[in-house]
């Protein structure tokens, strides 16, 4: 028993000798690398050379810059006879609606053509009976009122030719152009020479005042804008709108007071437009459409 306690001891001794200086050796080594490897987190990265950079950028820049041209809408240009016909007035006049005459029909407008194209577009620019001028929409010019009138009367046998542009109007139909006030003659330099001074004299211009601005004008009245637009469904009660004059079917929108019928006419209501269709109307002319109506149907606006 004793011989193998002096065994283990003996044995035990010659690993501790062993052991120590590996576990030495080691831990050194451990702290070698850790030194080491802190140097090398700790060292700046090599700067990068200028050219490279610029390499980059020239290898990842767009390949082209997309810029959005804003188009010239250009001079206006009149829309056809037919492209006003479909947008415009075929609202009456596809149907007959308000006694138009029917589009390609020859016996209603037979009696029309007879009238002379200078006449059909003076009505169609200027309104007639239940027409409302330019059929309501006053951004219409009078070429393009010229454009439908000629279309509709040649649907229905009539050889009317379309003007082919707005100077092609005839002249008794176009709005009056300004003046041009008298041209002021360039003064006049008369030199008197005398042995050493020159003397140069201007006479004197008078003021002349060219294309004075005109007084602001009044808006519509309120019978004047009825008969250009309301009157279209107003007149024969289209769609459900009350009859100018008619007593019974305006009291109880004349109970809801003006103000809010005022709010609904320029607004719309239900199948009235706002401002009856036409957007140029301004508010108080609305306004005053709406009193001149009721109040022929016995309000007291």
């Amino acid at each position: 028993m004793s011989n193998r306690d002096n065994e283990y001891k003996g044995s035990t001794l010659k690993q501790l000798i062993l052991v120590i200086p590996g576990a030495i050796l080691a831990f050194t080594l451990l702290i070698s690398l850790i030194a080491k490897t802190s140097s090398i987190l700790s060292t700046p990265a090599a700067e990068v050379p200028q050219a490279v950079v610029a390499q980059v950028e020239e290898n990842i820049k767009p390949l082209a810059n997309v810029e959005v041209a804003v188009a010239d809408a250009g001079p206006h240009v009149d829309k056809s006879g037919e492209e006003v016909v479909n947008a415009v007035c075929s609202a009456c006049h596809a149907s007959g609606l308000m006694s138009s005459p029917k589009l390609g029909d020859k016996d209603q407008w037979a009696p029309r053509i007879a009238q002379g194209y200078d006449t059909l577009v003076s009505n169609a620019i200027n309104g007639i009976r239940s027409m409302p001028a330019r059929g309501g929409n006053s951004a219409l010019t009078d070429g393009e009122m010229a454009n439908a009138v000629a279309y509709m009367a040649n649907q229905s046998g009539a050889n009317f030719t379309a003007p082919t542009s707005k100077t092609d109007v005839p002249s008794d139909l176009k709005p009056a152009e300004a003046t041009p006030a008298a041209a002021v003659p360039a003064p006049k330099v008369v030199e008197k020479k005398t042995e050493s001074v020159a003397v140069v004299e201007k006479p004197t211009v008078s003021a002349v005042v060219v294309n004075a601005a005109p007084a602001a004008s009044k808006g519509k009245s309120g019978q004047e804008v009825y008969k250009a637009v309301c009157s279209m469904c107003h007149s024969g009660g289209l769609m459900g709108a009350p009859k100018l004059g008619d007593k019974e079917q305006w009291a109880p929108r004349i109970a809801q007071g003006h103000d809010t019928l005022v709010t609904h006419a320029v607004k719309g209501i239900r199948m009235m437009p706002a401002k009856g269709g036409n957007a140029d109307l301004s508010d108080n002319e609305v306004a005053d459409a709406v009193t001149y109506m009721a109040n022929e149907a016995g309000a007291k606006f």
